[in-house]
């Protein structure tokens, strides 16, 4: 908040400082985004399975072997999504400075139509332009984030790296819902218990990682838990009501 001074110009207010997101770059956003997406893929294959009445064996095996296949499947899309953007991201960049240099004026022009745009006056928008057109390098950056949406890449970025953390998160997290199979079965032969041990082992992660979002980002913890367990619910549901609906109505028994 702000305030006008005698002066006309703005005072800010003191007051408690917002709190940073925790900053992890691309090796936190390979983890959220694997692990959640894992629980729910991982207990939806549960949930139909047990529908359709196969034993904790069955589903144990199906599961992990599904699991391995998605988590390579995962790392490997998102190894190639993150080495696109990389050899992308310097063909953009050159396209960017050949205008630049040849097209000097009009690309000064489109900067601060960028700059009044976002609410700068023209006297202090043609400012800040003509120092940036003293500087090639400081002007293709700004030409990039205003009108490309691009950002400079980080140095030591890995594709590789963020592939392999994304299959790992990813199997790791897709054998909560199974974990729950390889606790209880010792003590227990009811797939219904087992089912429903499963059900509680993913719910109670799901709602850890929608608060470990939360705080990541700054956010609502409750409603960023409640967010990742709904989603995880609703697929499962719909997984099971599939699997059921199979075996019952549409009569694909054993």
């Amino acid at each position: 908040m702000a305030e006008r001074n005698k002066n006309g110009g703005v005072t800010p207010l003191l007051g408690e400082r917002p709190k940073e997101p925790w900053k992890g770059g691309e090796v936190v956003k390979s983890i959220m985004n694997a692990g959640p997406d894992a629980i729910v893929t991982s207990f939806s294959l549960i949930s139909s399975i047990s529908a359709t009445h196969h034993s904790s064996v069955d589903i144990l095996v199906l599961g992990f072997a599904n699991l391995v296949a998605d988590g390579i499947s995962k790392g490997f899309g998102d190894y190639v999504s993150s080495r696109t953007q990389r050899d992308v991201a310097p063909k953009k960049r050159s396209v960017t400075e050949w205008d630049v240099i040849n097209q000097h004026t009009p690309q000064k022009q489109g900067l601060l139509q960028q700059y009044q745009a976002l609410g700068m006056d023209l006297t202090d928008a043609n400012t800040l332009v003509n120092i940036f057109a003293k500087y090639r390098e400081i002007l293709v950056d700004k030409k990039m984030a205003t009108e490309k949406g691009s950002l400079p890449q980080e140095q030591g970025e890995k594709p590789w790296k963020n592939g392999l953390i994304t299959c790992a998160a990813f199997v790791v997290c897709g054998c909560v819902p199974l974990l729950a199979f390889l606790v209880l079965i010792p003590f227990t032969h009811n797939d219904t218990h087992n089912f429903i041990g499963s059900s509680v082992f993913s719910a109670v992660v799901l709602v850890l990682l929608g608060i470990a979002k939360a705080k990541i980002a700054g956010r609502s913890c409750p409603r960023s838990a409640a967010a990742t367990l709904v989603n995880g619910a609703i697929a499962g549901a719909a997984a099971y009501g599939i699997g059921w609906t199979l075996r019952n109505v549409a009569g694909l028994e054993d």
